[in-house]
């Protein structure tokens, strides 16, 4: 089983157009929003991939009410907590002509710390020993800095594992309670860590104190790299390289899709390298699809049956 935490989602919107000129006025050639923001999209990808998944989301409002009947038309399971004003939205431009992508993210409203307490309590019963949690995104202004903290530790008190993908000081934080996965991408390793991630070795080097932050044996490192790949650093201490030499154009929410198949892998006993495969395969089929989360499980895993992974 599978809980994805979505503390703040929100509806993501792209947009494409043609191109992209400051000052001007656009009309998209193609609109898609979807329920999102990071754990949702997590959610999504998970559930397509076959995953037993239940989502536990803050929503508010009629956007609340729109993501809730969005992922109950896919068939996505979930646990709401209700409060007041209204979730954010996110819009994503992408340019046709370039290829570039040009992003807008709300903070969204304040929440009342109650609202915190009362979806750590949802999340609590609807996970199960020996099943996974996974923390994704940001916090809703009004929760506690240091909430992800204390939902790590008491997930793991109960015999849960936890995957965390979130950054800044709530990343550092979080990472006092040893979760037992901490993904991150290069530019969220730099900034945690004061250290340079762009060359590959950097970033396993990188992956490795990760590892160690997290509390070191048991516990898994991970930074992706965009069109580089992944570099892991596992449980035992073995460090991986992955790689797929596939690029789609829609990338947004590809990270999310990456820890969803990693996730959606290990839950079923697949073992690192079977589920950093299907890892690499999500992602990817995820930027084949206008649409954070989105993608074809079949396409993500054949992709999966073309990525490489190797021992450094």
């Amino acid at each position: 089983m599978i809980v994805c935490l979505a503390a703040n989602p929100s509806i993501d919107k792209l947009f494409e157009i043609d191109r992209l000129v400051k000052g001007d006025i656009h009309r998209p050639q193609g609109f898609v929003q979807v329920a999102g923001g990071k754990g949702l999209n997590v959610a999504r990808a998970a559930h397509a991939l076959g995953g037993d998944v239940t989502a536990v989301a803050l929503l508010r409002g009629h956007t609340g009410r729109w993501l809730e009947e969005q992922l109950a038309a896919e068939g996505v399971r979930g646990a709401y907590v209700w409060t007041h004003a209204e979730n954010r939205s996110s819009l994503s431009v992408a340019d046709r002509e370039t290829g570039s992508l040009t992003e807008f993210y709300e903070h969204g409203a304040v929440a009342p710390e109650s609202s915190w307490t009362e979806l750590v309590h949802v999340a609590s019963e609807a996970w199960a020993p020996g099943g996974w949690l996974t923390i994704s995104g940001s916090l809703p202004r009004g929760a506690p800095d240091d909430g992800y903290r204390d939902l790590v530790a008491e997930a793991r008190a109960a015999g849960v594992q936890v995957a965390l993908d979130a950054e800044g000081e709530r990343l550092r934080l979080a990472l006092e309670a040893q979760p037992d996965i901490v993904k991150v991408n290069q530019a969220e390793a730099r900034e945690l860590l004061g250290v340079p991630t762009a060359r590959r070795e950097e970033a396993l080097t990188a992956a490795a104190k990760l590892r160690d932050l997290a509390g070191g044996d048991g516990h898994a490192g991970l930074v992706t790299r965009g069109a580089e790949g992944v570099v892991l650093a596992a449980p035992d201490g073995t460090l991986y390289e992955g790689m797929l030499y596939v690029r789609g154009r829609y990338p947004v929410g590809s990270g999310d899709a990456f820890l969803a198949g990693l996730i959606t892998g290990l839950d079923r006993g697949d073992g690192w390298e079977r589920s950093l495969c299907l890892a690499l395969g999500a992602a990817t089929a995820n930027a084949e699809i206008a649409g954070a989360g989105k993608l074809d499980p079949a396409r993500g895993v054949a992709l999966a049956a073309e990525a490489q992974v190797r021992i450094v």
